[in-house]
């Protein structure tokens, strides 16, 4: 069969762009047919910037015959290869098989929060085989051996560990999911594998275009879904993130900028445009080479800067996915003679059962010729709708509402990366003997593994009823559970999130008890900074909020000296429960706390009120005092014998 039969739909260039296709047109003569038409017509300006007309999507029959075009192996083994490898790395770290035992010991009196609650983990020998065969996946893939058997060992039991643990998802990990089942569907041990050695009718064999335009839009949309996520007031604003402009990578920067400029330009703004733009300028030839460059060095600097496993060189692995499909033949071509022979088929692909040959206006129906069949339309099928799911699934709160917690959706999925930063003052767990009436307190986090269940309703719900189950251990009879959580996120006032007892909780409906975000006080956070700015390295400050009718109960430690308490907003009543006595604190008014003491504040105003401790440490103080003195000590000794 002829390579010039690789053309599809009337002649349209095999590198189609704009997410269904591969690249521009300047690369037919590369990537395409091998023989030269008779006669070359000036292409449309449609071929020219998308890489296919307008007539190849303009019917169903023409879109399969497009989605599955005949198109170059080598990038998807490359891919293929590097993900394998990356998620074999990642079993052992994120994935948690170094520190298994001590995740899922037998026995192990642990709360655990699954997606289902029927989901529980498997004795530990076989967690341990599980972890073994999902391992033998990952290196599969890498290897194209036993391909589809490889991603079903590799995904099957990562799902199973993902949706076992709700407090170590994220949208990484999320990914690193979706990206094994995608590949369990594509032919990717075609290039470079295992496989194509045992077999001929896979080795260096076409692959349907589809396969590229699966996994380019899943990397679109994870770059354009995060950027239009960072489009939230608070990432504008650059509140999201504070810490990393300390980092000695933004040392460049601030020869320039002041670090809150650096925070807000660099940060928040920097990673805002390239969110929103990366897709876009990775898919065209022009802006491609730039957008390497730009989308490099930001996975670069997140790899330093935060703690995410593989998720940076994951990134970096597909970038390649956009370029010309061709471009591992094209660099081993560069590669001397001699080397060659390590490398990869550098010859062109050979045709495919899967790939459709010939327009679809050819009525011939050879073998090289037929059109496409049942496979090629589900595999069109699937791209439709997996895109369109893609898109709907992070806006698909309104569905989700019980996960609807200061953020909307349920986490994980949503691509709104490092927009929500969270911290929390003050965490109280409460229970009660149903039958005496005992009250008693609980270590926050007691019997848990993770501290992420302190900010999502459904965890605290799942929490609650093992708790419930725990203390009958410890003879409480019928225990209630009582939280009382305060939280900031992006920098707001610290505040209460929980007020629950026996309460109810549906993933399809709002969930009543949970504490709404108190937007309206957004504003104050300008002067909090400057409040912050104006203290000496002594002095600390932990600013709070609270509604109308609810108090805190709080105790100043004798650690803590010249603590104060300044009401900023509202109306407070300071009740100091040893002495018995109450102090009525109005906007501006401020007193001081005895050390070692209980006191609650409540707020009586019709408003939220808005208050600030500010407080100094002298335990530290003494240690630093100690230390200064003990190191002038030792200058002097050294002194004086170097004397």
């Amino acid at each position: 069969m002829e390579r010039g039969r690789g053309l599809l739909c009337g002649g349209a260039v095999e590198d189609a762009a704009a997410l269904l296709a591969e690249s521009s047109p300047g690369r037919r003569q590369r990537d395409g047919a091998g023989a030269p038409e008779p006669t070359q017509q000036r292409s449309s300006w449609a071929q020219r910037l998308l890489g296919f007309e307008w007539a190849d999507v303009s019917s169903w029959h023409r879109f399969v015959c497009l989605l599955n075009r005949p198109t170059d192996p080598a990038s998807l083994g490359v891919f293929r290869f590097l993900f394998g490898l990356l998620m074999a790395l990642d079993i052992p770290q994120e994935r948690g098989l170094s520190y298994l035992d001590h995740k899922y010991l037998d026995g192990l009196e642990v709360c655990r929060f699954p997606l289902v609650n029927f989901l529980e983990p498997l004795p530990l020998d076989w967690m341990y085989l599980l972890y073994a065969v999902m391992l033998l996946g990952a290196l599969g893939i890498m290897l194209g051996c036993c391909y589809r058997l490889s991603c079903l060992l590799f995904m099957l039991p990562y799902w199973y560990v993902f949706l076992l643990d709700k407090t170590a998802w994220n949208n990484h990990s999320y990914l690193y999911g979706l990206l094994g089942f995608q590949l369990t569907l594509m032919d990717a041990n075609r290039y470079w594998s295992i496989d194509g050695l045992r077999d001929p009718r896979k080795r260096n064999a076409h692959v349907p275009l589809w396969n590229y335009t699966v996994l380019r839009m899943q990397i679109f949309i994870v770059y354009f879904i995060a950027g239009i996520k960072k489009l939230d007031a608070d990432w504008v604003e650059g509140y999201s993130m504070g810490s990393p402009p300390r980092h000695w990578l933004f040392d460049p920067f601030k020869l320039v900028l002041s670090e809150e400029m650096t925070n807000l330009l660099v940060v928040h703004g920097g990673g805002l445009v390239l969110d929103l733009t990366a897709g876009y300028l990775l898919f065209f030839d022009a802006t491609r080479p730039a957008a390497l460059v730009f989308v490099s060095y930001f996975h670069c600097m997140n790899s330093q800067l935060f703690s995410i496993g593989m998720f940076s060189y994951t990134m970096l692995a597909t970038s390649p996915l956009f370029c010309s499909p061709d471009w591992p033949r094209r660099l081993g071509a560069r590669f001397p003679a001699c080397l060659r022979r390590l490398l990869p088929s550098l010859e062109p692909p050979q045709p495919s059962e899967a790939c459709v040959y010939g327009g679809p206006e050819r009525k011939g129906r050879g073998r090289g010729e037929r059109g496409p069949g049942l496979r090629q339309k589900l595999g069109a099928l699937f791209t439709v709708l997996y895109v369109l799911e893609q898109f709907f699934l992070p806006y698909s709160h309104f569905i989700t509402q019980g996960y609807n917690n200061w953020t909307n959706g349920l986490y994980g999925y949503s691509w709104d990366m490092m927009v929500h930063s969270r911290s929390h003052q003050h965490v109280k767990i409460t229970y009660r003997d149903g039958v005496t009436g005992e009250l008693g307190y609980l270590n926050p986090g007691v019997f848990t593994q993770s501290r992420r269940w302190k900010d999502h309703a459904d965890m605290l719900k799942q929490y609650a009823a093992c708790l419930s189950q725990l203390l009958l251990n410890y003879n409480v009879s019928q225990p209630e559970i009582y939280f009382d959580v305060w939280v900031s996120i992006n920098d707001r006032f610290q505040q209460r999130q929980v007020d629950i007892v026996r309460a109810e909780w549906s993933p399809f409906r709002h969930t009543p008890w949970l504490k709404p975000l108190l937007v309206d006080l957004s504003p104050w956070r300008a002067k909090l900074q400057d409040i912050e700015s104006s203290l000496d390295n002594q002095t600390e400050v932990v600013f709070i909020a609270d509604f109308p009718g609810l108090h805190l109960e709080n105790f100043v430690s004798e650690d803590l000296g010249n603590t104060s308490l300044q009401l900023l907003k509202g109306e407070v009543v300071v009740e100091i429960v040893k002495e018995q006595r109450n102090y009525t604190l109005q906007e501006g008014d401020r007193m001081q706390l005895p050390p070692g003491e209980y006191h609650k504040v409540h707020t009586v105003s019709p408003e939220p009120s808005c208050y600030m401790y500010v407080y100094v440490n002298t335990t530290d103080m003494a240690l630093e005092r100690n230390l200064t003195e003990l190191q002038e000590l030792r200058d002097k000794v050294q002194n004086g014998s170097a004397s």
